[in-house]
C-alpha cells in the first residue's frame, strides 16, 4: 500500500475515500483509530489515505482533481449573488 493522500482531519480522509471506491479503487485509512486517542497524540495530520501501488497513479489524479483545502477560484463566484457593500448593507 501507498500513501495517496495525507489528511487533515478525519472528514478529508472519508471525502477522499468515498471519491477513490466510487472508482473501484480499494483504500485503508492508516491512523483512524488512532484519532480518538488524547493526550500525547497530535490531534491534526494522523490519518492516511492509502491504496494499492498498482492504483495509485490512478488514485492520485483523482485526489488531485477534489481540491481539497484550496481555496474556492475567483470565476466560481456567481454574478446573480447580491454584493452587500451595494446596497449599503454592512457586515455586523
Amino acid at each position: 500500500m501507498q500513501v495517496v493522500y495525507e489528511a487533515a482531519n478525519l472528514i478529508d480522509a472519508h471525502l477522499v475515500r468515498h471519491a477513490l471506491e466510487a472508482q473501484d479503487i480499494p483504500v485503508f485509512l492508516k491512523g483512524e483509530a488512532l484519532l480518538g486517542g488524547v493526550g500525547e497524540l497530535p490531534l491534526f495530520g494522523m490519518v492516511q489515505v492509502c491504496v494499492p501501488e498498482a492504483a495509485w497513479p490512478q488514485a492520485r489524479d483523482i485526489v488531485e482533481r477534489l481540491s481539497l483545502g484550496e481555496a474556492p477560484q475567483a470565476d466560481a463566484v456567481q454574478d446573480d449573488e447580491p454584493d452587500p457593500g451595494a446596497a449599503g448593507w454592512l457586515p455586523a
